[in-house]
């Protein structure tokens, strides 16, 4: 059996970062400085800037629960792939009015990830035209 240190480090930034109690502050912990994230057609370059698009994020989400449904690497664990799940109310979420309507994301991360465990970069795929087409409706 390899060894999952891909997965591993995935699964811990989820932990940390996501789930409750959710600590954006881990980030200085879990990814590189000059770490890279695309999400939703848009670039956040280093960590500080990751860190702040996260707790901007999640301030927009009540009651926010993230469930991880799969992980899995390729053989050396450089790339990691994870399927997820996003519940919780808006509070303006998109910049939509904070009405309180559920709010349900499913995406897709692909991650780059050293062999120290350190996260390099992320490319996130999700279901935010979909939702905010509800959240506007």
């Amino acid at each position: 059996m390899s060894h999952q240190h891909g997965v591993h480090a995935v699964e811990n930034f989820w932990a940390r970062v996501w789930q409750s109690p959710q600590d954006p502050h881990a980030i200085d912990e879990l990814v590189i400085d000059d770490f890279v994230i695309v999400s939703g057609g848009e670039t956040i370059r280093g960590r500080a800037d990751f860190k702040e698009w996260v707790l901007k994020f999640q301030s927009t989400v009540e009651d926010l629960e993230f469930i991880p449904v799969e992980t899995f690497q390729n053989e050396d664990g450089s790339r990691v792939a994870s399927l997820w799940e996003m519940t919780g109310r808006n509070r303006g979420f998109m910049g939509t009015e904070p009405d309180g309507q559920p709010i349900h994301l499913i995406g897709t991360a692909v991650w780059n990830v050293r062999a120290d465990g350190m996260l390099e970069s992320n490319r996130v795929e999700r279901n935010a035209w979909e939702l905010h087409r509800r959240l506007t409706a």
